[in-house]
């Protein structure tokens, strides 16, 4: 019961019971209403803000264990990408080098999905970074298996072509029972007999009578057969595929024509002196996608390691070539 207010009436000299005005009533009532709601909006933003709602704690353990997983997530992703990187090292280095393939360029592994707007429906929220930066990963991840898995595809083609490959790969010496020390100047740079300066010598020249006989030094395709009086003067193109060509050059006359199927040791032309040449001699290239190499690691197939040592050790000496 609430208590009775008195207050002192000096006309009257006593105490009267006093009863507010309806208006005095009225705001009253309203400061009481107005004070409690301040005081209750406090006491919740303070235990919202400190505290936080039964939904928001649970929605705040959600998103920690949101964060969790993607950190569990992303050090998975760094295994597989570590593993994966293993078996691209081995590709490179042994698979596809047992098949005379070129390794794949980083470019073409490492590359991932280009454009920012792929990403764009991921951002503009609180963990947008952390989920951007994983689908990226997996992204990269999965070009990078892509790649992998058609480099083995090529890598099993070229394992079963290997019979045919081994076969085309020249591994001979084009002309027969040659002493290494009739090899009269080796691959290069050496010195021009027309010029006197030093230029890469593309190949190696064999001197030989005219007539001897020159063989062919793996299966192929004959893809060019030229006349002429100078540079290579009457000479062979043999395309064996998986990227090999070989050049026979100065020759007396050919015995193929463009487009005829060649075996390892056919016999293919008569050594010459025609184009460029000083003597009677055969200037014979190796060339792989499209590029002069060093024709001796071709002669495994006739050369015994002692002799191989020998031909090494004569093409450290300075030498003129013959064309």
């Amino acid at each position: 019961m609430a208590r009775q207010k008195y207050i002192y009436n000096p006309k009257t000299l006593d105490y009267e019971e006093y009863t507010p005005s309806k208006g005095k009533r009225f705001w009253r009532f309203l400061l009481f209403v107005f004070t409690a709601g301040v005081l209750g909006y406090a006491v919740v933003s303070l235990v919202q803000n400190t505290i936080g709602s039964p939904k928001e704690r649970m929605q705040a353990r959600e998103i920690e264990f949101m964060k969790l997983q993607y950190d569990i997530i992303n050090d998975k992703i760094d295994k597989i990408d570590l593993l994966l990187g293993e078996m691209q090292d081995r590709d490179d280095n042994i698979y596809r080098m047992i098949f005379e393939a070129e390794p794949i360029p980083t470019s073409i592994r490492r590359a991932g999905y280009g454009g920012s707007n792929r990403y764009e429906a991921l951002s503009g929220y609180e963990n947008s970074k952390i989920v951007t930066e994983t689908t990226k990963k997996i992204d990269v991840v999965e070009s990078q298996l892509y790649v992998q898995s058609k480099s083995f595809d090529d890598v099993y083609n070229m394992a079963k072509n290997k019979a045919q490959m081994l076969s085309c790969i020249p591994a001979i010496m084009p002309v027969k029972d040659v002493d290494i020390y009739r090899i009269s100047s080796h691959y290069g740079y050496r010195t021009d007999p027309f010029y006197k300066v030093q230029k890469m010598h593309a190949g190696i020249d064999f001197s030989a009578p005219i007539g001897t006989h020159i063989y062919c030094t793996g299966d192929g395709v004959v893809e060019k057969v030229t006349k002429g009086n100078s540079g290579y003067g009457n000479n062979i193109v043999i395309n064996h595929g998986f990227g090999y060509k070989t050049r026979y050059a100065h020759l007396n006359k050919a015995h193929v024509v463009v487009g005829q199927m060649v075996k390892r040791g056919e016999y293919i032309a008569d050594v010459g002196n025609s184009g460029k040449s000083t003597a009677p001699h055969l200037h014979y290239e190796v060339i792989k996608n499209n590029k002069a190499i060093n024709p001796v690691n071709f002669f495994f197939n006739d050369l015994t390691p002692e002799e191989y040592d020998k031909i090494l050790e004569l093409s450290d000496k300075p030498s003129m070539t013959m064309d």
